[in-house]
């Protein structure tokens, strides 16, 4: 049987991993072609923070090398962009002319870093997070300049902040919400986290709004003013506040965009032939830029593509965790919750431990856990199955070995009642182990 053509839109993580399970499925139903923009084979992104600290190297995160691409059979374009989707002709075509044609395309575009729309932000010193370019260029910055600010208290703009520090940079991270990683963990352990961070020599100011990046006068930026009037020394502005989906080619294509290229439950766009996967779409109103349910999606986009058609996305319970070596933080689901929710905490500042469980109708919604995150792996499987937790209530707060620890057919019951609160109290109430 004649292969079918199938040409892949960006070499990175969620493309490459999409096709990996493609190959598991059915390895000789295609013709691939891949086309990435960058002049690299495909890398592990979210260790760019680990080369940025000086851990690990640009060879280390190399997740398929140009070997794996031939070995497959894979035609590889690097370093050409996609300017054009001819969905007539079901052809794409590249920056420099090279075209290609497709019977199935995926497009796996991913994000950009949001630029604060403030007056500086295009000066020399002033860049984005995002891929190895930008690593590099951080990397000579540090080796030349002293003064670093990270605007962003979020995941990235932490670990960037950290990896410079190493570096040796006198690092500032600017934030505009009260307490680090708000989307991510509450403010007890945001609390302990900046603290945490201070004292390896991070400096904080929050919250804090950017009004100009200062241009020193030959074009680089040299300083940070904000809204208050006040303004710090910068040499190195990295923006991490947050990012965009690259949606532009499917726009000009004609695909359905908000927020993301939209798709169904089998990641296909309202074009049949045309897929979309990772940070670039948007599946029921939701945009994920954690790696993990970006793999979920490759798994059921591999599956329509192999023509099996029994996998369905029906979106992913996140979970969080922050690369910074010696840090253990850990948050999944709600871990906000809400008045119909039940709050069950465990703080131990002598070992620095905070921990948070959030119960909803004897289900497990939310966990966001600091300093001991052991467990966190049983708590994303009981809050992505719902199940029925009220006969082990009274452990969840001890993890998971404390079950395996008890005679069989006995269940040893824990008073927690001083751990317990509801949304409605005004303080919780700390279990001190």
């Amino acid at each position: 049987m004649q292969r079918l053509k199938l040409v892949l839109i960006g070499n990175g993580m969620a493309g490459i991993r999409t096709l990996e399970e493609l190959i598991k499925l059915t390895p000789d139903m295609y013709d691939i072609t891949v086309f990435g923009a960058e002049p690299h084979p495909n890398y592990n992104r979210i260790m760019l923070s680990p080369v940025l600290a000086g851990e690990q190297t640009f060879d280390d995160i190399i997740l398929n090398d140009l070997d794996w691409y031939r070995d497959n059979g894979i035609q590889l374009h690097l370093g050409r962009r996609i300017e054009k989707i001819d969905r007539i002709r079901r052809r794409v075509i590249a920056d420099d002319g090279t075209e290609a044609e497709y019977d199935r395309l995926v497009l796996a575009t991913g994000s950009r870093p949001f630029m604060l729309p403030v007056p500086g932000n295009h000066l020399g010193g002033v860049i984005g997070y995002r891929d190895i370019e930008d690593t590099q260029a951080m990397l000579k910055i540090a080796r030349r300049y002293k003064h670093a600010v990270v605007i962003g208290g979020g995941l990235l703009g932490l670990e960037a902040a950290n990896g410079l520090k190493l570096r040796g940079m006198n690092v500032t991270v600017v934030h505009i919400g009260e307490t680090l990683l708000e989307r991510q963990l509450d403010k007890t352990a945001g609390t302990l986290l900046q603290q945490a961070l201070e004292q390896r020599g991070l400096n904080f100011l929050l919250p804090k709004f950017t009004s100009e990046l200062v241009d020193d006068g030959a074009g680089r930026v040299c300083a940070v003013r904000f809204n208050d009037g006040t303004e710090i020394p910068a040499d190195l502005v990295v923006m991490a506040a947050g990012i965009r989906p690259n949606t532009e080619l499917a726009e000009s294509a004609g695909l359905a965009c908000n927020r993301g290229i939209l798709v169904n439950d089998t990641l296909q766009t309202f074009d049949p032939r045309i897929y979309a996967i990772g940070e670039c779409v948007s599946h029921r109103g939701i945009a994920y830029g954690l790696v993990a349910p970006l793999f979920e999606q490759a798994k059921v986009c591999a599956n329509h593509l192999a023509m099996l058609g029994f996998g369905r996305y029906q979106g992913s319970v996140t979970s969080t965790k922050l690369k910074v070596t010696g840090i253990d933080l850990f948050s999944a689901g709600d871990f906000l919750g809400d008045q119909e929710c039940e709050f069950i905490t465990l703080s131990d500042p002598i070992r620095g431990v905070y921990k948070k469980l959030v119960i909803r109708k004897d289900v497990l919604v939310g966990a966001c856990l600091y300093g001991d995150t052991s467990d966190s792996g049983w708590y994303v499987r009981l809050i992505q199955n719902g199940q029925d937790i009220s006969e082990i209530r009274h452990h969840l707060m001890f993890g998971e070995a404390s079950l395996a620890a008890q005679p069989a057919g006995e269940i040893r019951r824990i008073d927690t009642s001083a751990q317990r609160q509801t949304a409605s109290n005004a303080e919780p109430l700390r279990a001190i182990a």
